[in-house]
C-alpha cells in the first residue's frame, strides 16, 4: 500500500496544559527540519492532539520514516490512509478496502479503536468502533474480534477527514529540541559524551559543543572522529556549533608544573573553564558532560566536586548513574558506537598518570594550581582566541 499521509503521535507534550501549543509548534518545526532533506513535498500541520503530515506526489517512504525517527517529541509514526468524511457508510467502505489491501492473510484477531476528534460527528467513538467492527466481520468472516489481546488494532479517527491506520512505528519520544534552552556539551572521541549529548537533546535542549585537541599528540583523524560524532548527534539535536580548542600548550604546562597524579583533575578544571567561556558567549544555560560516578579516577564524587568548583553555570551529567553497558547500548542504538571506538586517541588519554588521585581535596588542588600562575592566563587567552568553530549539520 502507498501511504500519502502520516499521523504523528506525541505523549509528554499532551500534558502541558495551556502551554501545549508552544511544544506542538516546536515539534512541527523539528518535523519540517527533519523532512527537508527527504525527496518529496511534505505538508505538516497540527490537529487536535495530533500532527498530520500529508505528502504530495512521490517520495521515499523509508527515508521519510527514518528522518521522523530522529525527531524528539514523536512517540509514534503512523502511516495513514486519509479519506473525506462522506458519511458512515463511505467510511466503513474505506476501512474495509484498507484492511483488504493491507492484510493479505485475514485469519487474525482484531479490534477497532475509534476516536472522534470531531465532536459534531453523530456517532460516539465507541459506536464508530463497534459498527466498523461489525462491518469488517461481515466482509471478512475469517477475522474474529478479541478486545483484550488482538493480533491487529484498526484505528479509525474522525477528524476533518477520516484517518485509518494499523501500524505504529516507535519514535524517540522526549521533548522537541528548542523547548528547554541551550547547553554546551564537552565532546570527546569516547563513547560517553555523544550519548550524553543525545540524552540532553532528548529533553528539548539545543546543543553547542567544545572539543579539546592536542596536536601533535592527537592526530587529524582524532579531530575528524569528533566531527563525525557531532554529525551523528546532530541527526537528533539539529545543527551544532563545534568549538575545537588547541589544548596542547595548556596540557604541557600543567604536565611540567603540577604533580602528575593531579594532572587529570587540573586538566579537567581548565577544560571546564574554557567550555564555560564559550557557553556564556553562546547563551548556554549549562555545561553537559558524559561523566558517570566511579567510571574512572576523574569521575569519583571527590573529583567531580573539584571540577564543579570552577564553574558558575550548572553542570548536567545525564549518565551520572549509568553502568558502562547501559551507555554502550544507547551508543549502539544511535549509531555512535562504531565511530567512538575508532583507535584515534583524544587529549584526555594522552597525558594520563599511572596512579591518578581518586579522592582529591579541593583545597589542595586549588593550592597546587598556583604553580601555573606565571603563564596560565596567557595560555588560556591564546586557546580561546585561536578556537576553530565547525558548524556541524
Amino acid at each position: 500500500m502507498t501511504y500519502q499521509a502520516f499521523l504523528i503521535k506525541y505523549s509528554e507534550i499532551g500534558v502541558k496544559g495551556k502551554n501545549r501549543y508552544v511544544f506542538e509548534d516546536a515539534l512541527v518545526r523539528q518535523i519540517k527540519r527533519a523532512l527537508y532533506e527527504v525527496d518529496g513535498n511534505f505538508i505538516v500541520k497540527k490537529q487536535s492532539g495530533r500532527i498530520f503530515i500529508s505528502v504530495e506526489g512521490e517520495y521515499d517512504y523509508d527515508e521519510a520514516v527514518a528522518a521522523l525517527q530522529h525527531v524528539f517529541g514523536i512517540s509514534a509514526i503512523c502511516p495513514t490512509v486519509v479519506v473525506p468524511d462522506e458519511g458512515f457508510d463511505k467510511m466503513a467502505e474505506a476501512v474495509i478496502k484498507y484492511v483488504d489491501e493491507e492484510f493479505e492473510d485475514k485469519n487474525f484477531s482484531f479490534k477497532v479503536m475509534g476516536r472522534r476528534a470531531n465532536k459534531q460527528y453523530p456517532m460516539t467513538s465507541m459506536e464508530v468502533a463497534a459498527e466498523i467492527g461489525a462491518r469488517l466481520l461481515d466482509a471478512f468472516p475469517e477475522m474474529h474480534v478479541d478486545v483484550h489481546k488482538p493480533d491487529k488494532i484498526i484505528y479509525v479517527e474522525v477528524r476533518e477527514n477520516i484517518a485509518i491506520y494499523s501500524t505504529e512505528i516507535p519514535g524517540p519520544c522526549g521533548m522537541p529540541v528548542g523547548t528547554a534552552g541551550k547547553a554546551m556539551l564537552l565532546l570527546s572521541g569516547g563513547i560517553d559524551s555523544p550519548v550524553a549529548g543525545y540524552m540532553i537533546a532528548k529533553r528539548g535542549v539545543t546543543l553547542s559543543a567544545t572539543y579539546f585537541h592536542a596536536p601533535p599528540y592527537t592526530s587529524e583523524q582524532a579531530k575528524q572522529k569528533v566531527v563525525d560524532l557531532a554529525k551523528l548527534v546532530a541527526k537528533y539535536s539539529g545543527p551544532i556549533d563545534l568549538h575545537i580548542v588547541n589544548f596542547t600548550d595548556i596540557q604541557l604546562y600543567i604536565y611540567q608544573q603540577c604533580a602528575h597524579e593531579e594532572l587529570t583533575i587540573i586538566m579537567r578544571r581548565y577544560m571546564m573553564r574554557i567550555a564555560e567561556h564559550f557557553a556564556k558567549e553562546n547563551d548556554c544555560l549549562g555545561l553537559v558532560t558524559g561523566e558517570s560516578i566511579g567510571q574512572v579516577a576523574s569521575q569519583t564524587m571527590q573529583s567531580l566536586n573539584c571540577t564543579n568548583a570552577v564553574c558558575s553555570l550548572p553542570v548536567y551529567r545525564p549518565l551520572i548513574a549509568f553502568d558502562k553497558q547501559d551507555i554502550v547500548d544507547i551508543s549502539e542504538k544511535i549509531d555512535t558506537y562504531e565511530t567512538s571506538i575508532l583507535p584515534y586517541e583524544d587529549c584526555c588519554t594522552i597525558f594520563v598518570a599511572k596512579h591518578p588521585v581518586t579522592k582529591p581535596k579541593l583545597e589542595a588542588i586549588e593550592k597546587h594550581e598556583h604553580n601555573l600562575d606565571e603563564k596560565i592566563d596567557e595560555l588560556m587567552k591564546q586557546a580561546i582566541e585561536t578556537v576553530e568553530i565547525v558548524k556541524v549539520r
